[in-house]
């Protein structure tokens, strides 16, 4: 029979390999994108791109992407991706206005979609769908709201202008400041130089010729009779 320290043994062993499998899919999972921005507006009568990217630590191979509209589980439109050197293609398309715009030349791995002659109905939030067969069928996906309106609303600029104005006319005359501070302290001390230069130049003067109490005068011959 085995021993004690067999059985730990195995049972690490075990622990470890459980651990390893659930740690690999984690870490090997797929990644997908639509974007920083989660809601998207366009003009009505106009087209507006979706877009949708993934990405794959060990790449992928018959990789399964799919786009559905709001809570409905039937995809708008369907395709595969044999490998990283194959384009997508579309297996099913729900009507014309939509158009697959995706590529992996470049390593993009692009599956965005194209929405042509939208109208007021067409918003709603779409979700991008990956599924790869190389990482155990996992399937992630991102979602991106679009909102259909009557025209664009023109973002109006004027109040961060001014603080911007604002803003830069406070250090403006903070700069100012500071090298009017470093002038008038130059100056002052060129000035007290020269004040000390004056005060050592005086002190060294004996008054010998200016008659003062003190002072040594200068001492004249006796006149002759």
């Amino acid at each position: 029979m085995p021993g004690s320290g067999d059985r730990e043994k195995a049972l690490a062993r075990w622990l470890g390999a459980g651990l390893l499998g659930l740690l690999i899919p984690m870490s090997l999972s797929l990644e997908v994108s639509v974007g920083k921005a989660a809601v998207i507006y366009a003009v009505n009568g106009t087209e507006i791109l979706l877009p949708c990217t993934f990405s794959s630590c060990i790449g992928f191979e018959d990789l399964r992407f799919w786009w559905t509209y709001n809570n409905s589980d039937s995809p708008i439109i369907e395709g595969t991706v044999k490998n990283e050197k194959s384009d997508p293609k579309v297996t099913l398309k729900e009507n014309d206005r939509i158009t697959l715009e995706g590529t992996t030349k470049e390593k993009k791995n692009n599956i965005s979609i194209l929405l042509r002659d939208l109208q007021f109905s067409d918003g709603g939030k779409y979700t991008c769908h990956v599924k790869n067969p190389k990482e155990n069928n996992l399937e992630h996906n991102a979602t991106i709201i679009l909102q259909v309106v009557d025209e664009l609303e023109e973002v109006d600029n004027t109040v961060t202008l001014i603080i911007l104005a604002v803003v830069g006319g406070v250090i403006g005359l903070l700069i100012l400041i500071m090298l009017l501070k470093k002038l008038i302290t130059f100056i002052l001390k060129k000035t007290q130089e020269k004040k000390k230069e004056c005060l050592v130049s005086s002190s060294g003067n004996d008054n010998t010729e200016n008659g003062l109490p003190g002072s040594k005068a200068e001492e004249k011959p006796p006149t002759k009779v």
